[in-house]
């Protein structure tokens, strides 16, 4: 005897529940791969964000050099855009370098003053690139937890993926150092980080 019509239809194909299970399960493999807080992604934003520090590094050292090694300083900052502010529009038009690719800040209009928003990146505002000392200290990062000082194996960003200091979630950040080197670094300070004297950190805005 031949099978029922309805047998031999559902041994062809799936069901529209079944259909709707493996589109539920690709859709949680796709947020745990690419979300903000997946270590894939984040692994390639920490690399934009290398070439953002990177790209800061040659606008600070023209800047540096049209003032005899002095780096931008204001007094009485209290966050990274007030001196940051002195490196645009004449030596960084390109505003999008200030921002994180890993973070959720907004990007800034080119050539607007970065007091107008908020950035992403810290600044240790009183160091000079003439100083032979400056080559082995950071002069930016991503966003630190707090604008201490730290010992080396220190929280410096996110453990948790939470804010502060989360740019690249709980996966760390980069430090931009005095000789142009990017260095990655995971949540843990990797090397004392002691902040000498006339020098401040300063974090962006909140």
């Amino acid at each position: 005897m031949n099978a029922p019509s309805h047998q031999t239809s559902r041994a062809g194909g799936f069901s529209l529940i079944e259909l709707i299970l493996v589109l539920f399960l690709m859709a949680i493999l796709s947020v745990s791969l690419y979300s903000f807080g997946s270590g894939r992604r984040q692994l390639s934003k920490k690399t934009l964000c290398q070439d953002n520090l990177q790209k800061l590094y040659l606008a600070l050292q023209i800047y540096a050099k049209d003032a005899n090694g002095q780096l931008p300083a204001v007094t009485n900052a209290t966050t990274a855009e007030v001196p940051l502010d002195l490196l645009v529009p004449r030596y960084s038009a390109d505003t999008a370098i200030f921002i994180c690719p890993g973070g959720r800040d907004a990007a800034r209009p080119s050539g607007i003053s970065l007091q107008q928003g908020k950035i992403s990146y810290a600044y240790y505002m009183g160091r000079r690139l003439d100083d032979p000392a400056a080559a082995g200290w950071p002069l930016m990062s991503d966003r630190q937890v707090n604008p201490a000082a730290k010992a080396k194996g220190d929280p410096v960003f996110s453990p948790s993926g939470s804010a502060p200091g989360n740019n690249h979630h709980k996966f760390g950040g980069n430090f931009l150092m005095g000789d142009g080197a990017v260095l990655d670094s995971g949540p843990e300070a990797p090397v004392a980080l002691p902040i000498s004297p006339g020098v401040v950190l300063l974090n962006p805005k909140p």
